[in-house]
């Protein structure tokens, strides 16, 4: 299923702070509307991040009155400046943005074949990434044995990018060659994507998956209970995985029990230019801490930190999966020299 759809001008998305309670559809039509929806997180996961970064620059360019193409690129530069100050972390988003600008930049012909470039560009990067994230999938799957159990953090699924997952396509994968396999789903606070997205993919497929709070998974792999451990990505640098906060726990502890730690994620969402040092990991507001929805969990004006992200170093990942091909840790060194 496409979860992100260009429709004469509006993009079509789900708005996925509803889920899973209620399948709410967000009809987006402006860049400053696309702008709101990544920063609130109704629109989110890395590789979804790319494909809507695109869309809203083809926004801007859809709905301009530019006369020249000079006025035009102008406004489209505007539009990819809004789109990247939502979130800082994610590389997909900046990456998505500077593919279109690339292209208009590139473009020839008159405004309105200039527009019509951008838009077909940013439809492209939707339908590139509903494409690797299949590859991706049958890439891994060949990691997974008839009867694992895997563990997963966050929601690197459907819902994360254009169609299928990245970890959770590699689940799909598997699951589709009929291998009788189980997923544990980390909660992921502060905000529950495991519970709320990754629980209801796997449910909604009929993929075995079992709901645990993130201060468990030591205790699930100490009993026996994980074969591999499978996340998502949101910027690989050259020294480590940079994934939704609490990734980093889950990598050491499943080395300690010597248990593979698998990274999926397209290559576009490696960053070789950059080490750990070089990123900014994103804070967000502290009432994602200090509540649960609307409900109050902590005193009034108590200190909070509230980091989105944490760098895994690589030395606890034992491969990355992309849609060329499974990269194992022997060949990381390779990423000081900027090649995947």
């Amino acid at each position: 299923m496409r979860m992100i759809k260009w429709q004469n001008g509006t993009v079509i998305t789900p708005d996925q702070t509803k889920l899973p309670l209620l399948e709410v559809t967000l009809e987006i039509k402006s860049v400053d509307q696309m702008a709101e929806a990544i920063k609130t997180l109704r629109v989110r996961g890395a590789p979804l991040l790319g494909a809507a970064a695109g869309f809203g620059v083809a926004l801007a360019a859809y709905h301009s009155n530019a006369k020249t193409k000079e006025k035009l690129l102008a406004e489209l530069e505007t539009a990819g400046t809004v789109i990247k100050r939502q979130r800082p972390t994610a590389v997909n988003l900046f990456w998505g943005v500077d593919r279109v600008l690339n292209k208009a930049k590139s473009a020839s012909g008159s405004v309105e074949e200039l527009k019509a470039a951008v838009v077909e560009e940013a439809q492209k990067i939707a339908d590139e990434d509903a494409a690797q994230n299949r590859a991706i999938g049958k890439n891994g799957s060949v990691l997974i044995k008839d009867g694992d159990t895997i563990l997963t953090h966050c929601n690197a699924g459907e819902l994360a990018t254009v169609e299928y997952g990245t970890a959770l396509g590699v689940v799909r994968a598997a699951w589709e060659q009929g291998k009788k396999i189980k997923v544990i789903a980390d909660e992921t606070r502060p905000l529950l994507q495991g519970a709320r997205l990754t629980t209801y993919e796997l449910k909604r497929d009929g993929i075995p998956v079992t709901l645990i709070t993130d201060n468990m998974a030591g205790y699930v792999m100490s009993k026996g209970l994980v074969n591999l451990v499978i996340v998502g990505a949101d910027r690989i640098v050259q020294d480590a995985v940079f994934n939704k906060i609490g990734t980093y726990s889950v990598a050491v502890l499943a080395h300690e029990h010597k248990i593979p730690f698998y990274v999926a994620a397209p290559k576009s969402t490696f960053d070789l230019t950059c080490k750990v040092a070089d990123v900014e990991v994103e804070e967000r507001k502290p009432e994602e801490v200090t509540h649960i929805g609307s409900v109050q969990i902590a005193p009034n004006g108590v200190s909070v930190m509230n980091p989105s992200f944490d760098a895994t170093p690589l030395k606890y990942v034992t491969a990355i999966i992309t849609e060329d091909r499974v990269i194992y840790a022997k060949d990381f060194g390779k990423f000081r020299k900027g090649k995947v």
